[in-house]
């Protein structure tokens, strides 16, 4: 995918952005022309041609090399770190550099959303002790930024106990969203449609996470650009948020419906169907740098979208936050053919 089709999605808004970001997306890719370098690399060993190199060749190598660059790691590994934080709600993994989490990863299912264990009233924002002092996010970064602590997992998907509900308050499980029109509103419909997905499958996975997309400037060139918010500036605050749903049918090695979202992080109106942000599962890997079914085998995937009505249902703020314990979501529809 080219770096056009990723940059359309910066630089189109609500109103009109996600229907050309779908046009883009369903273009085919270009074959980038192999430019010639100094360095000549064997085919692959699946070829044929050449058999993969002896580890204990490359070691010989290394032995004789007059350097040893890896000699820095006696004084510690630079990195890059992702703190792999699993816990009994969601396990997620975060990014030192950005202060945000790269993924945060849920599974739901009707019972799990069906208990009522925990009250949101008695879970608070924290910081996460896990991450080194350094690299952590702090609740006064977010003190009048302007910018919801927008939870990457809901509260409303912990509910069977109040230690699953007050892991999701945790900071690493936050980014900086925009609130009126965004957090408090579309995304929180969106949210509530992936819960409602559980009375169409029994068991439905989510991975959610920001992206830093770029647009295009005055003067024609494409570039990211995003706040940062803290005194000193410390946390990114995201253009964009995707959504990777697996939408499994129960069966041992059965099928998963699959369905990838990204929503920029601004107000978005309420009246915007839900699958002008429909994009294919590739975009949000080439845009995030990650993998989310490389395992799945093909005859397995079904497009989300086909098999349910990707839509969302309006409700207002202070209603589903009263709601919260709420009863069984409906059942989805099926797409219109």
């Amino acid at each position: 995918m080219s770096k056009s089709t990723f940059a359309i999605i910066a630089a189109a808004g609500a109103a009109s952005g996600a229907a050309i970001t779908a046009a883009f997306f369903s273009r085919p890719e270009r074959k980038a022309t192999p430019v010639a370098t100094s360095v000549s690399l064997p085919p692959s060993p699946a070829s044929g041609a050449h058999p993969p190199v002896p580890a204990s060749t490359i070691a010989k190598e290394l032995v004789q090399a007059p350097v040893n660059p890896s000699g820095l790691f006696q004084y510690g590994f630079p990195g890059p770190i992702n703190d792999l934080r699993p816990a009994s709600s969601l396990t997620s993994a975060y990014d030192r550099r950005l202060r945000n989490p790269a993924w945060v990863a849920e599974h739901i299912t009707p019972a799990s959303l069906a208990q009522n264990q925990a009250d949101r009233r008695h879970s608070v924002f924290v910081e996460d002790e896990s991450v080194p002092e350094k690299f952590r996010a702090k609740l006064k970064d977010y003190f009048r930024s302007g910018y919801d602590r927008g939870h990457q997992v809901p509260a409303a998907d912990a509910k069977w106990s109040q230690e699953a509900m007050d892991s999701t308050f945790l900071l690493t499980n936050m980014c900086p969203q925009v609130g009126d029109g965004f957090n408090r509103d579309y995304w929180a419909h969106f949210e509530d449609f992936c819960r409602r997905l559980t009375r169409n499958f029994p068991s439905v996975r989510i991975v959610t996470g920001p992206l830093y997309l770029p647009k295009r400037e005055p003067d024609g060139k494409w570039r990211v650009s995003y706040e940062v918010i803290g005194n000193p500036p410390n946390v990114a605050v995201p253009t964009h948020f995707y959504k990777v749903i697996f939408a499994e049918d129960g069966k041992t090695g059965g099928n998963v419906a699959l369905g990838a979202f990204v929503l920029p992080n601004a107000p978005i109106a309420n009246s915007k169907p839900l699958t002008d942000f429909e994009v294919p599962v590739e975009a949000v890997e080439r845009a995030s740098g990650l993998e989310f079914a490389s395992n799945l085998p093909a005859e397995r995937k079904k497009r989300l979208c086909k098999e349910v009505s990707c839509s969302i249902i309006v409700r207002e703020y202070a209603d589903r936050q009263k709601n919260l314990a709420g009863t069984p979501p409906p059942k989805l529809p099926s797409p219109a053919r």
